[in-house]
């Protein structure tokens, strides 16, 4: 004689915080749905439930579409502003190494102190002149 066997069903319940912290990961643009999905083994459609539910910029009525080229493209779009700002913050310390370099060349050869010392006293200026 065969028994009946089912799959008893477990029913998972999650905190809040969880819930609104999946959210904020999908709404932070680091993890997508499906990601997501794999990485808490929670499925897509809980996933979008909580995400009508808690999110601040996805409400009900409004269908969130993903694209995995559109998420890849920003990704690259964002490395290649890194690189702009890396590139630009090298051209500025180059400017920043030229200038201290002449301004010690000037006190050097010159004899001019271009830095301002807060120690020396102040100068009485370029002398008296005279009136005709």
């Amino acid at each position: 004689m065969k028994t009946n066997l089912r799959e008893i069903q477990k029913k998972r319940v999650y905190s809040e915080e969880f819930k609104k912290e999946l959210v904020s990961l999908f709404e932070s643009g680091k993890f997508s749905v499906i990601q997501l999905e794999k990485l808490y083994s929670v499925s897509r459609p809980v996933i979008y439930r909580w995400i009508y539910k808690y999110s601040k910029f996805n409400k009900k009525g409004y269908r969130v579409v993903e694209k995995k080229q559109s998420s890849e493209q920003k990704l690259k779009e964002l490395e290649q502003k890194i690189k702009e700002l890396e590139r630009a913050v090298g051209q500025k310390q180059i400017q920043i190494d030229f200038l201290e370099k002449m301004i010690e060349i000037a006190k050097d050869d010159l004899g001019i102190d271009v830095k301002k010392n807060f120690n020396t006293p102040q100068s009485d200026g370029s002398g008296k002149t005279r009136k005709k």
